[in-house]
């Protein structure tokens, strides 16, 4: 039962397709950093390979057949991508299906104020975060503003070598006695996560001071009163043509600035934000794109609002992809309501999320001989959940030995865990929902370090046997 380190077997050739994965994949990391950029990213990699929108097909009237490369949007932060294969699609799918949302800070909608001539961004932390974890680092902000007028406004600050970064500041270790003798999940409170964004006061141009008018006045203690805010919404102005009431529509996130890196003295690992669950995307989405046409259709699924539920119009709740397949099948003359209960049920899904790696400098929230480990290849969790399997999937067991099958077959190296000890926490993931429609599904993912982290591990060598792991699933 124990798995080798895959590292031991691999050729000068595999190293070489290895390190060309995981620069790849930095760069996606680096222009996806939030769900609206990751579909961004993952259209234009999907049009270079040939995939067209089903809103085009649709305008075209056009009859999928075999082979045809399609995809669907939804709102701008969901993506599903199908190549159409030979059989009938009420035979099935092969369904790669990850989520492109990661913890972060998000704006509040009145977010903007200044307190002794600071001024900073009121933040609601989105997903489950260690938020002491957030202070005294290097953070940007991503995200888009929508103006009553109907334009959308991309904004990305601190990315940039030239650009400004942002901080949540920390009590200095001098003056924390008190502090410390909090618990770290209340060390920092969720009311204090605001971002620090400016300290300079807007100072009035002469020929705009009328002291003579009660307006002039007036306009003048008001900048007096907020000046440093001012200058910030000067800024926001003339880059961005930004007024304070823009905030009300506008999905700004705070995450960590900075590129995706290599990791370790010998460069096995990545260290980067948002791994969770990007890692497992975009080595799904390039399985999908380097595969030829098969007898089932495959899909790669990428969805929004995992970390908090699964919930919204964007999450995996949602109808969209039932709709989507719904279209999908009527523009191939083979939709029917029984059609499409036959489909869903047919298909078989790799639930495409992280576990947790093993860390032995936290080894008892761990079970040895069922955890995950950097370099054994692919996990799969056969059930998530917490508490007794609260919340799980849970796959069958003929499931698991089909999916055994395949990968040794293929010679992907690959190993089973569970999240951790029993009783020491649990999370879930997409596959219960998908489940619902009576297909097979199972977890299957990277080992992560960091999980939930501004700054993620993961190893080289179980990117590389994941995407191998994912194109030997859509090719059986």
């Amino acid at each position: 039962m124990n798995r080798e380190n895959v590292w031991k077997s691999y050729t000068k050739e595999q190293c070489v397709e290895l390190e060309k994965l995981a620069s790849d994949y930095r760069k996606f990391l680096d222009n996806g950093k939030t769900e609206r950029e990751c579909v961004k990213v993952t259209i234009r990699l999907a049009r270079e390979a040939g995939y067209q929108s089903l809103e085009e097909v649709l305008q075209e009237g056009k009859q999928l057949q075999p082979g045809d490369k399609v995809y669907a949007v939804c709102m701008e932060k969901a993506v599903a991508l199908f190549l159409i294969g030979t059989e009938p699609i009420s035979k099935g799918m092969r369904i790669l299906g990850a989520h492109i949302d990661s913890p972060r800070l998000d704006l509040k909608q009145n977010p903007l104020y200044e307190d002794t001539e600071l001024v900073y961004l009121d933040t609601h932390y989105y997903g489950g975060v260690k938020k002491y974890q957030w202070v005294t680092i290097p953070l940007a902000i991503h995200g888009v503003v929508a103006k009553k007028d109907g334009t959308v406004t991309q904004v990305c600050i601190g990315e940039d070598p030239s650009d400004p970064v942002f901080c949540i500041t920390d009590l200095l270790i001098h003056l924390s006695g008190e502090l410390l003798e909090k618990k770290a999940k209340v060390v920092i409170e969720g009311e204090n996560l605001d971002v620090l964004i400016g300290s300079r006061p807007l100072v009035p141009e002469k020929d705009e001071e009328d002291a003579q008018t009660q307006e002039g006045a007036e306009k003048k203690d008001k900048v007096q009163k907020d000046a440093v805010k001012a200058g910030i919404l000067k800024i926001l102005k003339e880059k961005y043509g930004m007024e304070e009431e823009d905030f009300l529509s506008a999905e700004l996130e705070i995450v960590p600035a900075g590129a995706a890196r290599d990791c370790g003295l010998d460069r096995s690992m990545v260290a980067a934000y948002g791994q969770d669950d990007r890692v497992c995307s975009y080595t799904s989405l390039a399985a999908l794109l380097e595969t030829e046409t098969q007898a089932h259709t495959c899909c790669c699924l990428l969805v929004d609002k995992e970390e908090i539920g699964s919930v919204g119009a964007t999450g995996m709740q949602s109808r969209f992809f039932e709709n989507t397949v719904a279209e999908l099948m009527n523009c191939m003359g083979q939709y029917s309501e029984l059609a499409l209960r036959r489909c869903l049920a047919n298909s078989r899904m790799l639930s495409s999320d992280v576990s947790a790696a093993y860390d032995p400098l936290y080894g008892s929230a761990f079970e040895k001989k069922n955890a995950a480990y950097f370099g054994k290849g692919l996990v799969f969790n056969k059930y998530t959940g917490a508490r007794g399997k609260s919340g799980s999937n849970d796959a069958n067991a003929e499931y698991m030995a089909w999916i055994r099958k395949v990968m040794d077959e293929a010679n992907v190296a690959f190993q089973t865990a569970e999240l951790g000890r029993i009783d020491a926490g649990g999370g879930g993931t997409i596959a219960y929902i998908s489940a619902l429609y009576g297909m097979e599904v199972i977890d299957s993912g990277v080992a992560v370090l960091n999980m939930h982290a501004p700054m993620e591990i993961t190893s080289k060598a179980d990117i590389y046997e994941a995407k191998k792991g994912y194109t030997t699933f859509l090719r059986n």
